[in-house]
């Protein structure tokens, strides 16, 4: 777990034993959550890939972030927060850190270029249409290069990572910038180009986009779905991001808040709890989009709701109990099938093949095709034209 070091004082939690077992069990609780979602949607978005709209890619970028988050941070804070202390030791400490930053960085930057491309879409439409799946990953990449100059950064002297005040997880060492000018030089960049900056592109274009749509119904008419007329692709989109983008800033703004009074502020009077708190808050930024995108998207919701089918019918065909229902159903159908004793058809065989005329001459197959009934006797059955029936069979059947 660790040297001899990693027991000392510091690696204790300053937060009642009480605090962290509820800590402990919420993390559980958003780590099953999280785990669920995020795969479940990568999953839908892989059997769907073949027919993703560009914008589609910022959605599975996010529950890529997302599920690495959960499973670099969530193993390691839900031992410590039982345990009523950091377990794992310095390095992994400042591995925690990185990861935090790097996960929680790319979500935020994800979902500001999304917000942009979806500005672009419906205000600025003659562009928008040009945006394609390659452009979408070209602005993915750019979103982990982003996020990672951050994320490296204290790693390279530039800012520092340490326990959180709190004790059960590490982070941003919020305390430095109070007698650090290189630290303070990181949290000033970091708060301005990683959550103002962020933050005010995502209000502006999404108060660009209200306006246009109340404006103009035309911009947004032009990217009609031609599977749901009533529903406009682009627009739904953007419902669905704004709710994202509400889910995550709601999650990360009280820890921005803690870090911003412990960074600008006296550090000493923030109580350890608040940034408990506040870390319980920003995890649960990673179960919203999947919750979001898989109830409320429908072409997500239908591609899920196929697969579950699929999956539900492979596992009773699989069952011992379906056996007999089959047996049981194909004995059914021979009875129902020798209890008829005529029956029409579109004048052609079940098979697909040719007519029943069409043995001896090909040619006949060209014809327009008549309407045949089966007479079945016995064991035997004969078709014939519905015109060679008696009349008074024919208007029976009929």
């Amino acid at each position: 777990m660790g040297n001899a070091s990693d027991t000392s004082a510091v690696f204790t939690s300053t937060v009642s034993k009480e605090h962290d077992i509820f800590m402990g069990s919420l993390y559980s609780l958003f780590c099953i959550l999280s785990v669920i979602g995020n795969s479940t949607l990568l999953l839908v978005a892989y059997h769907k890939r073949s027919t993703l709209k560009p914008a589609e890619f910022f959605i599975i970028n996010l529950s890529i972030s997302d599920l690495g988050m959960t499973l670099t941070l969530l193993p390691l804070a839900i031992p410590s927060a039982f345990s009523h202390r950091w377990l794992f030791g310095e390095t992994i400490c400042q591995v925690y850190a990185m990861c935090g930053v790097l996960f929680g960085l790319c979500s935020l930057t994800n979902l500001t270029v999304l917000s942009l491309v979806c500005c672009l879409k419906v205000c600025i439409p003659n562009h928008g249409n040009n945006f394609s799946s390659s452009h979408a990953r070209l602005l993915v990449a750019g979103v982990w290069c982003y996020a990672s100059v951050f994320a490296v950064g204290p790693l390279a002297h530039w800012g520092h990572y340490s326990l959180e005040p709190y004790g059960t997880a590490c982070c941003i060492d919020w305390h430095a910038p109070n007698y650090e000018l290189s630290a303070l030089s990181y949290i000033i960049c970091l708060f301005f180009f990683c959550y103002v900056l962020p933050c005010t592109v995502i209000f502006l274009s999404y108060t660009f986009i209200l306006l246009t749509v109340r404006g103009s119904r035309q911009a947004v008419q032009q990217h009609v779905s031609p599977q749901t007329k009533s529903t406009n692709a682009h627009t739904l989109i953007v419902k669905l991001s704004v709710a994202v983008c509400i889910g995550f800033l709601a999650a990360w703004s009280p820890y921005a808040v803690v870090a911003m009074w412990a960074a600008f502020g006296d550090a000493t009077q923030v109580p350890p709890a608040a940034f408990a708190l506040a870390a319980v808050f920003a995890k649960s930024s990673t179960i919203y989009n999947p919750m979001v995108y898989l109830l409320c998207k429908p072409n997500f919701r239908e591609c899920l709701y196929r697969d579950t089918s699929m999956l539900r019918q492979m596992i009773y065909r699989g069952s011992p109990q379906s056996e007999p229902k089959e047996r049981f159903g194909s004995t059914s159908q021979r009875n129902k099938d020798m209890s008829v004793s005529t029956r029409f058809s579109n004048g052609q065989q079940e098979s697909y093949g040719a007519c029943l005329h069409c043995t001896d001459n090909a040619a006949l197959c060209h014809v327009t095709p008549q309407r045949t009934a089966c007479i079945l006797t016995g064991s035997t059955y004969t078709e014939v034209t519905v015109g060679q029936l008696s009349a008074k069979p024919q208007a029976e059947f009929l």
